[in-house]
């Protein structure tokens, strides 16, 4: 059986959730394209000699602008670097708004759980894009499943350009 005819690298499950997400609404089921979770871009140089000789040409990496420097350096000539503006949920909050991404955790039910935190006198003073970051990594688990509900969210014809670019980068 062939390898995958591409990859795609990322942090973290809500990265690998958004681009499986976004690979599926734009036609393209992500079958040949493996997107490989690092867990830490610290585990980028081990995967990418995990992928050996036998890499597929196309190889892409999807990093939080503060991990750009170290992503450039372990990938080197081997692939393209995309950079998220500050990381994965402000690509995804920015590029949807507040209100929506407020009408997104409605639906996930979780509405009650973002007001308590809007109440709380440390978050006072915070910006509603800033309360949902704030929001989104309070939990476990909820960045990975908020990652393929607001990438479900977004017009495929206004992607935050990170996201567009990886996905044509390995041709998704």
């Amino acid at each position: 059986m062939p390898g995958p005819r591409a990859v795609v690298l990322v942090e973290g499950a809500s990265d690998a959730a958004a681009i499986e997400t976004l690979a599926r609404r734009r036609g393209e089921p992500p079958d040949d394209v493996k997107i490989v979770a690092l867990h830490g871009y610290t585990n980028l140089p081990s995967a990418l000699r995990t992928l050996g000789p036998a890499a597929p040409q196309r190889i892409a990496v999807l990093c939080d602008a503060g991990a750009e420097a170290y992503a450039r350096r372990a990938l080197g000539p081997a692939g393209t670097c995309r950079v998220c503006h500050a990381d994965l949920e402000d690509e995804l909050i920015r590029a949807l708004g507040a209100d929506r991404v407020r009408d997104v955790v409605e639906a996930q039910g979780e509405l009650a759980g973002l007001r308590a935190l809007e109440r709380q006198p440390a978050q006072r003073d915070r910006t509603p894009e800033q309360l949902l970051h704030r929001f989104l990594g309070v939990r476990s688990g909820r960045k990975a499943r908020y990652g393929g509900a607001l990438a479900a969210a977004l017009d495929l014809d206004a992607l935050p350009d990170p996201l567009r670019l990886v996905l044509d980068d390995v041709g998704l």
